[in-house]
């Protein structure tokens, strides 16, 4: 995925139903086509009402939804395959962590945001737009266009549920944080998290804590249980206690 890190990409307010919606339509079977005339008109009256513009920001959103959820780079086509699987039959409340981990694999900005916020709350309990932002500045240039997509990743973060804007604007506190019990649900995310990465390789503690999954609290996972989850991982033991995560050599990001 390096090819991808220094590019922004997700640029755009993205709500998790419109992820959900997109998810749903590849479940069901129809092709690119079908998928954008339907985002098409579900996104009409919400988002360039009257628009014309041939990339306006619907269609920027509508790209980002189908970059999500169908036209992933090849070495993630098995994780966006498992993803949509749990979609099949997970609870509905989880459903948010799988269309997070995608999105954070296919979009490095969403992920370094994430890291950001996510290391801000752990160590002072909030987190600032303009600390996030002089961050993403810091990573990706000194540009208006980093600022910008910095705040509309955060506001997605907000209609996520995920953060919660405080009395004064411009500074968030935790929102969800949701629980994952289920072994599949927690080794899905942190393979997702593994391919975030540019190395493709992890202390499982680093990972399971990872402030780029400041929204879930990933409950005691089993090493049978995580390498039972995905066929694409590995493990590689340094003591008793002292356990790294990898993927297999085929699964690397490039």
């Amino acid at each position: 995925m390096n090819r991808r890190k220094n590019q922004i990409g997700f640029s755009q307010r993205v709500r998790l139903e419109w992820l959900e919606i997109t998810a749903n339509l590849v479940l069901a079977g129809n092709d690119k086509s079908a998928i954008n005339e339907a985002l098409q008109e579900h996104l009409k009256d919400k988002v360039s009402v009257g628009g014309e513009a041939a990339r306006g920001n619907r269609e920027k959103i509508i790209s980002i939804l189908m970059t999500v959820w169908l036209n992933v780079p090849h070495e993630i086509e098995a994780l966006r395959v498992d993803g949509l699987e749990l979609l099949k039959h997970i609870p509905r409340p989880d459903r948010i962590a799988v269309h997070w981990g995608m999105v954070m694999v296919v979009y490095p900005f969403w992920a370094s945001v994430a890291s950001y916020v996510g290391r801000f709350l752990k160590l002072q309990g909030s987190a600032t737009a303009a600390h996030i932002q002089r961050r993403m500045r810091e990573q990706y240039g000194e540009r208006e266009t980093v600022s910008r997509a910095a705040r509309r990743v955060l506001r997605s973060f907000i209609d996520w549920g995920v953060l919660s804007e405080k009395d004064t604007k411009g500074v968030y506190s935790q929102g969800l944080s949701l629980s994952i019990g289920d072994p599949q649900i927690a080794a899905w995310l942190i393979e997702a998290s593994l391919y975030a990465r540019s190395n493709g390789c992890a202390p499982l503690k680093d990972l399971v804590e990872s402030t780029g999954l400041f929204p879930f609290r990933i409950k005691h996972l089993a090493t049978e249980s995580l390498l039972a989850g995905s066929p694409r991982l590995d493990l590689l033991r340094h003591g008793l206690d002292d356990e790294m995560v990898m993927l297999r050599m085929e699964d690397k990001p490039r």
